[in-house]
């Protein structure tokens, strides 16, 4: 429900605006709807130069373009209060509905186009120096507002995800569905997440912090959402990162507060309940052949990755479970089977790092994700999964002095949590680095929802062949 909600309000409220507002500037409708086509045409019909649309494929330079196109745009429709251009931009599947619709909304002409200020001068009274300046500081302030309180594109830099997310892929994030969260550093230059580009240095001052905020939303985190958060792990050194400047990461929802979660032989269970496994997901397998090799092109079609040959005729691979099912129908394959590390085997870079709990990341649990409100019952078998939570994501001081576990220097024998706490996992399970590894994402680390694939780019493809146009719009399951 809050992803339909989401899809009309961001793409196809903004979209029915756009068509009527062509089809009033003379051009067909269907131009509106199509992608980076409907971003020229709006640059033509203001009067900009086609050299702008190159500068849409520049991190940052895109946002601020995009929204001077936009605003170029309305003024076409002779909306050149800087109340009408605000409305337009931020709350455009409001009013560019309205305005489309609206019989006395007409097109005036080329809004960048020589004469048409002279020929407006009474309603623009404003000098083009004035023009500009206001322009770019209305650019700068609507796309902070639009990236902090409402949606925010995101790419793919990692299999992770894995089919389910390509690398490569284009989202857009919902910062409505589980709430905005307000800035934390809210000192910080335009655009750039914790590092300046070039120079490398810092692109926000830690020294003015808030505390942790979020605005109403249309729902909680669910078990299966895809979901954009803060590395928890950034806390510590080097980084030392405050929560809303550290790395983006993107995985699927595996347990909510208070669930009881473990994985057993791959399959995660929640509650004592199997949980439904990802549709496109990917594991390791090993096949094997009867000595001669996989087709190069089945394993394109397929999607079979990593491939490892481990002996004449075993090959470790990575793929879903669909290209498994496919490959064992194949004559010169003789069995495909996920590569699972075996129950009691001790991994010591598996969360919570205790040789007492012998699990791995096929085989891990029972662990109890913490909830707000929940009290634990603290001593050494409970210690070295919570220890974090208390002591970094809630800032606690926590010491151990013998058999005594010191919480802000006083004897402590449970403890209650403060927040909601996440167990996030990827799609591609044996190739991605999640709460098996590091535990426990804080509720105030999450950014928000991942709606839906707006571009897809492939870069190991021809360059005629590059984007993924089976992808482009694509929801987001």
């Amino acid at each position: 429900m809050e992803l339909a909600i989401a899809i009309i309000i961001f793409i196809i409220l903004p979209y029915v605006g756009l068509w009527k507002l062509f089809e009033k500037a003379g051009q067909a409708g269907w131009q509106a709807i199509i992608p980076i086509y409907n971003i020229y045409i709006m640059i033509k019909l203001s009067g900009r130069p086609f050299w702008w649309m190159i500068l849409l494929i520049i991190p940052g330079i895109n946002l601020l373009i995009l929204i001077g196109v936009t605003i170029d745009f309305i003024k076409s429709f002779g909306k050149f209060s800087l109340r009408e251009q605000a409305a337009g931009v931020i709350l455009a599947f409001i009013y560019l509905p309205k305005w489309g619709f609206d019989k006395e909304t007409k097109y005036i002409g080329l809004s960048a186009s020589p004469g048409f200020k002279e020929k407006h001068q009474k309603a623009l009274k404003k000098s083009t120096t004035r023009e500009w300046t206001e322009a770019i500081i209305f650019a700068v302030v609507a796309a902070t507002l639009i990236r902090t309180f409402f949606i925010e594109a995101y790419t793919i830099p990692t299999p992770s995800m894995e089919s389910s997310l390509l690398v490569g892929d284009f989202l857009f994030v919902s910062k409505v569905n589980y709430g905005p969260r307000t800035p934390m550093t809210p000192v910080a230059f335009p655009f750039a997440h914790h590092t300046m580009p070039l120079i490398g240095t810092k692109a926000y001052l830690d020294a003015i912090k808030l505390p942790y905020y979020r605005l109403p939303g249309l729902s909680d985190v669910k078990k299966g959402d895809v979901v954009v958060f803060n590395y928890p792990m950034e806390a510590d050194s080097p980084f030392s990162r405050p929560v809303d400047k550290r790395e983006n990461y993107i995985k699927r929802c595996q347990g909510t507060p208070g669930d009881t979660l473990s994985l057993v032989n791959a399959q995660v269970y929640i509650n004592g309940k199997a949980a439904v496994m990802p549709v496109n997901g990917e594991a390791t397998y090993i096949v094997t052949t009867d000595g001669n090799p996989i087709n190069p092109q089945i394993a394109t079609d397929l999607h079979l990755s990593d491939l490892e040959q481990i002996s004449n005729t075993d090959i470790k691979m990575n793929m879903t479970a669909q290209a498994a099912a496919t490959l064992k129908t194949y004559t010169n394959v003789k069995a495909v089977k996920l590569d699972i590390q075996p129950k009691g085997v001790f991994d010591p870079q598996i969360f919570p790092f205790d040789p007492r709990y012998k699990w791995n990341v096929d085989n891990y649990g029972p662990i109890i994700i913490p909830k707000k409100g929940w009290t634990v019952k603290l001593d050494s078998l409970t210690f070295p999964f919570y220890r974090r939570a208390i002591e970094v994501y809630e800032g606690n001081k926590l010491e151990v002095s013998g058999n005594d576990i010191l919480v802000n220097g006083k004897k402590a024998t449970s403890y209650t949590f403060k927040m909601n706490y996440y167990w996030m996992m990827g799609d591609n399970r044996h190739n991605s680095a999640d709460s098996r590894y590091w535990g426990f994402v804080p509720e105030d680390h999450i950014v928000g929802k991942a709606l839906f694939i707006w571009m897809s780019w492939d870069d190991n493809a021809s360059f005629a062949s590059r984007i993924r146009w089976g992808r482009l719009f694509r929801g987001i399951n």
